[in-house]
C-alpha cells in the first residue's frame, strides 16, 4: 500500500504547524473559560443558599439560645452561670463546624481539571509533530 505523498515545502508545513498550534491554544483557552464558569456558576448558587439559610437559621438559633439560657434560670443557676454554660456549648459546637467546613473547603478544587488535561496532550501531540 502507498502512503499519500505531501508536496508542501518546509515552510508551508511550520506555517500549518504554527496555525494549529494557536487554533489548539485559542480552543484550550475557550475550554478552560467554560470549564471555570460552569464551576463558579454552581458554587455562586449554593454559596448564597448557604447564606440565606444561615441567617435564617441563625435567629432561630438566638431565640433557642435565649430559651435555653432561661431554662436554666428556671431551675435554679444564677443567670451569669446559665449565660456562661450556654457560651461554652456553643462556641464548641461552632469551633467543631468550622472545622468540618474547612476541612471540606480544602478537599473541593476549582481548578480546570478538563483543560489541564487536554493542554497535556496538546504538548504530548506538539513534541510528536516536530520530531
Amino acid at each position: 500500500m502507498q502512503t499519500p505523498q505531501d508536496n508542501r515545502s518546509l515552510g508551508e508545513l511550520f506555517t500549518d504547524l504554527a496555525r494549529d498550534m494557536s487554533n489548539l491554544v485559542r480552543q484550550e483557552v475557550t475550554l478552560a473559560r467554560t470549564e471555570i464558569t460552569q464551576k463558579m456558576t454552581g458554587a455562586s448558587k449554593n454559596i448564597a443558599f448557604l447564606a440565606i439559610g444561615g441567617f435564617v437559621a441563625y435567629a432561630g438559633f438566638l431565640v433557642l439560645l435565649a430559651a435555653i439560657t432561661l431554662a436554666l434560670i428556671q431551675l435554679g443557676i444564677t443567670w451569669w452561670l446559665a449565660a456562661l454554660i450556654v457560651a461554652v456549648v456553643v462556641i464548641g459546637v461552632g469551633y467543631f463546624l468550622l472545622q468540618i467546613g474547612l476541612s471540606g473547603l480544602k478537599r473541593t478544587s476549582l481548578a480546570p481539571q478538563q483543560t489541564i488535561e487536554t493542554l497535556k496532550e496538546d504538548a504530548t501531540w506538539a513534541k510528536e509533530q516536530t520530531t
